[in-house]
């Protein structure tokens, strides 16, 4: 069997995707996820131009050898535009070797290691009455965790709050506010009221989104210990790897990192000293199904759980790529589920299902995903950004 073909779909069905495609001579297909949020060009360009040239003529069942030959063959490693391409090919290539083998994904990843994979779901209000509705209606819909975001008083715009996460077209990100003092008197009172709403059982997890030094974290991370969160989510930037220690020694309050992460290099303090409790790495981010399993194998030693990354820029490909690994990996710990809009399920058909808060990737060979690629046309790209944070008196900070 040999690659005859490899080619990037974009579609923009809500959201921007980038999918590559690629083809055997033997009519076997593959399907990899290559979406880098607001940067999703620069990963069609490195796949068209450099990467897919590469790939004709090659044996799709040898995927380790493929991997390595594009992460360590173009001298220029890591980094999100070059491990968002390696995944796609990574992920495309598990796919046509369970299609060969007759198999779904996670049969070929060590079977299954549990009936089937537990979810969180977001939350979130401007104020508590929209907060508390917002948890109703994920409790209502299944979900068994929930992540909780609300507005903070004095400012306008906050992440997680704010409805569409992507800014349109021509008039460049939209600006979101930021007072981390107000951050800090805020959240604690916004804990205790969930937990006085919706009682002690429920899991609750929270993101700060990179936005706090390591003493500001491990402040937060004290203050949040009587309301027993699930998690704190990327409580301060951790490529500072050390400053994952001082949060540590002054909180027992769980902590999960890692979503802007591409490289086993960025946890490895982290895990070997057990800064963390849980790695967020997305499939498609990550470099794909191979490393991101690494990276599992590795935490399990140091009894830390998995966590995929899974918003909606993360299209059904990257997400039933991760389903697979979630339901095949022993340390598994939950996964980030935001779902995707009717228009993308019609674009990506899908074998995975959603029920009762839980997923479960099928039983269809491979990942149980196809491309649609006339409904893919009807959705052409659309140009779009993340927003940016700046303080209250202007400086650009951490979104």
């Amino acid at each position: 069997m040999k690659i005859v073909d490899a080619r990037v779909v974009v579609t923009s069905p809500g959201r921007n995707f980038v999918t590559l495609r690629i083809e055997t001579d033997e009519g076997v297909t593959g399907l990899g996820d290559a979406t880098l949020n607001g940067r999703e060009l620069a990963v069609v360009a490195y796949l068209r131009d450099h990467v897919a040239p590469l790939l004709v003529g090659t044996d799709p069942h040898r995927i380790e050898d493929t991997w390595q030959y594009l992460y360590r063959g173009a001298y220029w490693r890591r980094g999100p535009v070059t491990m968002a391409a390696i995944a796609a090919v990574d992920v495309a290539l598990w796919d046509i070797k369970a299609k060969v083998a007759g198999l779904p994904l996670y049969q070929l990843l060590g079977g299954a290691s549990r009936e089937r994979v537990r979810t969180y779901g977001h939350a979130s209000g401007r104020d508590l009455p929209e907060l508390f509705d917002a948890v109703r209606a994920r409790l209502a819909e299944g979900y068994p965790a929930i992540r909780i975001q609300t507005g903070v008083p004095g400012l306008k715009l906050v992440y997680g709050v704010r409805s569409g996460a992507l800014s349109a077209r021509s008039v460049g990100p939209a600006v979101e506010d930021w007072d981390t003092a107000a951050y800090l008197r805020h959240l604690p009172a916004v804990c205790e009221a969930v937990r006085n709403e919706f009682g002690p059982d429920l899991p609750l997890l929270h993101d700060a989104h990179h936005r706090l030094t390591p003493s500001q974290a491990a402040r937060l991370g004290k203050d949040l210990e009587p309301y027993d969160l699930f998690w704190l989510e990327d409580c301060t930037p951790a490529e500072n790897q050390e400053g994952l220690r001082l949060v540590r020694r002054h909180t027992t309050t769980p902590l999960a990192i890692g979503e802007v992460f591409n490289s086993v290099f960025d946890y490895q303090t982290l895990v070997t000293e057990q800064l963390i409790d849980y790695v967020r790495s997305s499939v498609t981010h990550f470099g794909g199904v191979s490393p991101l399993r690494r990276l599992f194998d590795f935490a399990a030693l140091y009894q830390i759980k998995s966590a995929v990354h899974g918003p909606e820029d993360i299209s059904p490909v990257g997400m039933a790529a991760a389903i697979h690994l979630d339901l095949a990996v022993h340390n598994f710990g939950i996964q980030e589920y935001a779902g995707h809009t009717e228009a993308t399920g019609a674009v990506f058909p899908h074998a995975y299902t959603f029920t009762d808060g839980y997923l479960h990737p099928g039983e269809e060979p491979g990942l149980g995903v196809e491309l649609d690629e006339e409904a893919a046309a009807a959705y052409p790209y659309e140009p779009a950004y993340l927003p940016v944070n700046r303080l209250q008196d202007g400086t650009v900070h951490d979104w």
